[in-house]
């Protein structure tokens, strides 16, 4: 007897698809017959796990037994004390991801709008279908996010505005003078998520204190993490960062113990470690000028970037290149699910690492 799950399922979960991740290098290995590639598929931090972190991670492995400290107390004092805010305007979650499903869970509700734009983070058409949420999908200007068009996209049913700045998976970068004039226009009812996943690699001139609008914009939600500058992707840890009435409420649909213990003490380190991060967003701007001059050299057009990656537009079906990268053991990330068939983002490694995907670009591209 066969039971068709599928609608037993909520309204809006037969449309959705399963997230496609990347294979396990060594899987992708085995199947292609190579060895020694590298991997700029992810925007992880080539830098591989800072010392400070991996202390803290070993000094609290005898702990293990126990469950970890549900309101996450020693890493949000020490955040608090980095970006000048309460505790209380503070929520941790297993990656800045479930703080964004979390907002939806809390806030929308079925034929709600929520406004974002094309060509921007996955999550947020993902959340909005699973939630039974109307998607108000704003077309891109130069890769990026239209403001203008986006203020006009909200309505009296739109709940959530998603803006992703740096953007992912185009890197464009909304001005402090754009971002505060389109927030506002934004009716206070409405909420704003500020995902700013990338901010440490914003060139210092260009980078706006958004936490400090909050008091301006009640309805701004910061949404920052670990996994990307501080190289703690593995242990899936972020934050947000908006009024504490906001924040309480949002308290009271989060599930305990949402962070688990290393990555509360590694994240608590690893935001103490200067050094680290001075070394891990020097060497991807050196590196990622690297890049640019390459593409240049080779007549190849690409999108400026303030991420740790950059996409390359090319002016064909970027499927083949990707698959003959890969056969030269250097794995990226087609954007074709993202509505960007041509495209492929590139994330920024160690120099050895972004030398052989050069020089793979050059020998596929020829």
């Amino acid at each position: 007897m066969s039971i068709d799950f599928l609608a037993l399922a909520n309204a809006g979960v037969d449309k959705l698809h399963p997230y496609q991740p990347g294979k396990p290098v060594a899987e992708l290995e085995r199947e292609l017959g190579i060895s020694n590639s590298v991997k700029l598929a992810s925007n992880e931090n080539p830098l591989g796990l800072g010392a400070k972190a991996k202390a803290a991670i070993e000094r609290a492995l005898p702990e293990l037994a126990r469950y970890p400290d549900a309101n996450g107390f020693a890493l949000k004092a020490a955040l608090a004390n980095k970006l000048a805010v309460s505790s209380e305007q503070l929520i941790l979650g297993n990656g800045s991801n479930e703080l964004i499903d979390l907002v939806y869970h809390t806030f929308v509700s079925a034929g709600e709008e929520i406004v974002y734009s094309q060509y921007t983070f996955i999550v947020y058409a993902l959340a909005t279908q699973s939630h039974g949420a109307t998607a108000i999908e704003v077309p891109a200007k130069d890769f990026g996010h239209d403001l203008d068009a986006m203020a006009a996209a909200i309505t009296e049913r739109t709940k959530l505005v998603c803006i992703t700045n740096p953007n992912n998976p185009t890197g464009t970068f909304i001005s402090k003078a754009n971002l505060q004039a389109f927030l506002a226009k934004v009716p206070k009812q409405v909420l704003v998520i500020l995902d700013e996943a990338y901010t440490e690699y914003v060139l210092p001139e260009e980078r706006h204190p958004s936490i400090d609008w909050l008091s301006d914009y009640p309805n701004v939600i910061v949404s920052r993490t670990f996994s990307k500058a501080y190289g703690l992707a593995g242990l899936r840890v972020g934050y947000m960062v908006a009024h504490p009435e906001l924040i309480g409420v949002l308290n009271r649909v989060r599930e305990p113990f949402n962070c688990n213990s290393l990555a509360l003490v590694a994240a608590e380190a690893a935001l103490s470690d200067e050094a680290y991060l001075e070394e891990a967003v020097s060497l991807n701007r050196r590196e990622m000028q690297r890049y640019q001059a390459f593409f240049e050299e080779q007549g190849l057009r690409y999108v400026p970037s303030q991420a740790n990656f950059i996409t390359l537009a090319l002016e064909r079906d970027a499927a083949p290149v990707y698959d003959a990268l890969l056969r030269e053991g250097v794995i990226v990330r087609p954007l074709a699910g993202y509505g960007l068939p041509t495209c492929l983002r590139i994330s920024i490694g160690l120099e050895h690492e972004n030398q052989r995907c050069m020089a793979a670009l050059a020998k596929v591209l020829a």
